[in-house]
């Protein structure tokens, strides 16, 4: 690249504010969801500086990746404008020396897709990395793709924020300094238990720690418990008056719906409730916010997953105009209905049984559909029979 092309993408790259900043928690959401579907340790939004990198958006990832470009891979696609897939990088003539590769974090796979701006620029790369060697299908690098898309116009919206509250704008003031609030607390209470949860694969690696499985299963299971807490709370208890940013774009609810399922997999595995995608001749696409979807769908499935008894099956129905998450367990009294959606809201059944949870999940979905001028709507028959949560969006 000349040296005025690459002055112009470093001026972008700055442009958005995010060096050494708190990571926007929508681009944190973002890599935990790329995480789960591609059923990875660790992934990243990484923006590519003159001489480092840093991560706008981390999950699993120990640091804040303010590291040399030396053994960079994200800066290996930021050259190549191109994206990279490294299957096994012990194997790789070039990689298998690098200080990450042959010391922590250990990254054996990399798949990364350039980050690209409405300008034309490569700001950086979003990825999935993992400790272990293994291949990418073709319709999990499109999802990648998906997703990096996903990304680039998060990091539009925010700077465009920036501008209009810097011209006065008190909603994207407001907004501005919300989100900066909340990547905050997410940073100082997230970042330590998703640096040990990364710590702790190794560890599980490691074969000359077998005896101490029994040990570091319930750190591990456990830490897992707190971090989906902390974003419940982060993501529940948002004020009420300001509005929940959203990327429109175009959205395929199938894919919304095994993005949500994969988030999933760590409760259902463990409870052995098998979770099932129904989709209709017609294809489900809503102008919206993938990430937040996702998010949406995944508090539905997770909800059903929890109070499904063990052996039984959870449904995901798409449909042209939403999605409808079906379950065959304990079912909701037609008294506690009316308030399922209000914050930290727990029926009897979940205080009597100690269910998990603090009584965001509902409260979290419905918001953002809401915010999508949509409707969620929960029906039970109670007495065990189920309960069905329907989620209606406008297409245009």
């Amino acid at each position: 690249m000349s040296a005025v092309g690459e002055d112009a993408r470093l001026a972008a790259v700055h442009s958005y504010r995010l060096l050494d900043a708190p990571r926007p928690v929508v681009l944190d959401e973002l890599t935990r969801l790329a995480s789960s579907v591609l059923e990875t340790s660790m992934s990243t939004v990484t923006l590519i500086d003159s001489d480092r990198q840093w991560f706008a958006g981390n999950t699993g990832m120990p640091g804040r990746g303010a590291g040399p470009l030396g053994a960079s891979f994200c800066g290996r696609v930021v050259d190549r404008r191109l994206s990279l897939v490294v299957e096994d990088t012990l194997a790789h003539p070039e990689y298998r020396t690098w200080s990450n590769v042959v010391g922590a974090p250990h990254v054996r796979f990399y798949a990364g897709v350039p980050l690209i701006d409405e300008d034309g620029h490569v700001l950086g790369s979003m990825c999935v990395l993992d400790s272990r060697p293994r291949e990418i299908s073709d319709r999990q690098m499109d999802l990648l793709i998906s997703m990096a898309g996903q990304a680039s116009g998060h990091l539009s919206a925010i700077r465009n924020r920036l501008l209009l509250a810097e011209v006065g704008d008190e909603l994207s003031r407001a907004i501005s300094r919300e989100e900066d609030f909340v990547a905050t607390v997410s940073h100082e209470l997230r970042t330590p238990v998703t640096t040990i949860q990364g710590y702790l694969e190794l560890l599980v690696d490691n074969e000359d720690l077998t005896p101490y499985r029994r040990l570091i299963d319930p750190i591990q299971r456990n830490g897992e418990r707190l971090v989906r807490m902390v974003d419940h709370l982060l993501a529940g208890t948002r004020p009420a008056g300001t509005p929940l940013p959203l990327l429109r774009a175009h959205a395929d609810l199938v894919t919304v719906a095994e993005a949500a399922i994969a988030a999933c997999r760590p409760q259902s595995g463990p409870r052995d409730v098998r979770v099932v995608v129904e989709a209709g001749d017609t294809p489900g696409s809503v102008p919206g916010d993938f990430t937040r979807l996702s998010q949406a769908a995944e508090q539905l499935i997770r909800n059903a997953i929890l109070f499904s008894p063990s052996g039984s099956t959870v449904t995901v129905r798409v449909h042209a105009d939403g999605l409808e998450v079906v379950d065959t367990g304990a079912g909701i009294p037609a008294g506690e209905l009316p308030h399922v959606a209000e914050r930290f809201y727990r029926g009897t059944f979940a205080r009597d049984q100690a269910v998990h949870g603090v009584g965001l999940g509902l409260s979290i979905a419905d918001r953002i559909v809401r915010a999508h001028d949509g409707e969620l709507a929960v029906t039970s028959a109670g007495n065990g029979r189920g309960t069905t949560a329907r989620i209606t969006l406008p297409r245009s």
